[in-house]
C-alpha cells in the first residue's frame, strides 16, 4: 500500500507488497523489495536497492550524496539486504569513486536511533549498531558485530566477526574478532564470552581461543607472538579467524590490551 501523500519517482521500482507511508519520497533509481515497511517521512534517493522485508522508521535518509569532499556527484550505490531494521534519524550513504564506488548492508541488521553508516561501509550480517554511533568512511564491521551507544568508529577501521564494542568507546584500531573493546580510544578487554556462549559455541573451542589470545597478546609483539602459536591453536577455527585477520591489513593497527 502506497500513501497518497507520498512522492515516489515514476521511474523507482517498489514491490506492490511494500507500505509506503505519508511523506515518503523516492527517487528515480531506487528499487525496494517486497514487503519492505516505510513509515513517514523517510527519504531514500540515489541508485539504492533494499531487499526484503526492511523497516524504516520516520525521518530516516538513506542513500543521499555522501558527506566526503571528495565526492563529485560520481555514480555509486547503496545495497541493503533483507529483513534489516533502520531507526529513527539513522542515514546510510552510498559509495565514493575513491572506496569502490558501494557501501554493502548485509541481513537481519539493526540500526538504532540516530546510528550513521559513511560511504563505502561494508556492514555484515546480524549486526546491531545502538543509538548515535557513527561508522566512518570504508569502515568494515563483520558478522555478528555489536556496538554500543555513542560509541564511534574511525574511518578505514575493521571490526571483526562477533566483537563487542562497549558504549561510548572511540575505536580507532581494528578490533579482532571475537574481542571485547572498551575505553576513550579503544583497547582490548578480552574475548567476548557472552557472544560467543549465545551462539552456542562449544566451550573446548572457547578455551582453546581464550589461551590462544593470552599468548598472541602476551607482549605488544604480535608478530613474534604469532610465530611462537603451536599446532593446538593453529588447528582452532576460531584461532585461524583471528590470526587471518590480524595478518590481513598489516598497515592497520590492531587494538591491543595494551593502554598506551
Amino acid at each position: 500500500m502506497i500513501n497518497k501523500n507520498s512522492i515516489i519517482h515514476q521511474d523507482a521500482q517498489v514491490s506492490s507488497t511494500a507500505q509506503i507511508g505519508p511523506y515518503v519520497v523516492i527517487g528515480p533509481n531506487v528499487k525496494i523489495g517486497a514487503n519492505v515497511v516505510i513509515h513517514s517521512h523517510v527519504n531514500i534517493s540515489g541508485d539504492t536497492s533494499i531487499d526484503d522485508d526492511c523497516k524504516i522508521f520516520p525521518f530516516a535518509s538513506i542513500g543521499n550524496d555522501p558527506q566526503d569532499l571528495k565526492y563529485r556527484g560520481e555514480k555509486t550505490k547503496l545495497v541493503i539486504g533483507k529483513n534489516n531494521v533502520i531507526r529513527e534519524y539513522v542515514t546510510i550513504n552510498p559509495g565514493t569513486e575513491g572506496g569502490g564506488g558501494i557501501t554493502e548492508i548485509g541481513n537481519n541488521c539493526l540500526f538504532m536511533i540516530s546510528s550513521h553508516i559513511a560511504h563505502d561501509c561494508k556492514i555484515g550480517n546480524n549486526v546491531v549498531i545502538a543509538n548515535n554511533v557513527p561508522i566512518g568512511g570504508h569502515g568494515i564491521i563483520e558478522d555478528d558485530v555489536i556496538i554500543g551507544g555513542n560509541a564511534a568508529v574511525h574511518q578505514f577501521t575493521r571490526v571483526g566477526k562477533m566483537a563487542m564494542i562497549g558504549g561510548m568507546t572511540g575505536v580507532t584500531s581494528d578490533v579482532i574478532p571475537y574481542g571485547l573493546s572498551l575505553g576513550n580510544r579503544n583497547y582490548l578487554d578480552g574475548i567476548n564470552l557472552i557472544g560467543l556462549r549465545r551462539k552456542k559455541i562449544p566451550n573446548k573451542d572457547i578455551l582453546t581461543l581464550t589461551s590462544a589470545y593470552k599468548e598472541i597478546f602476551k607482549t605488544n609483539h604480535l608478530n613474534e607472538n604469532l610465530k611462537k602459536l603451536n599446532g593446538d591453536f593453529k588447528n582452532n577455527k576460531l584461532v585461524n579467524e583471528v590470526v587471518d585477520f590480524i595478518l590481513k591489513d598489516k598497515k592497520r593497527p590492531i587494538c591491543t590490551p595494551f593502554i598506551k
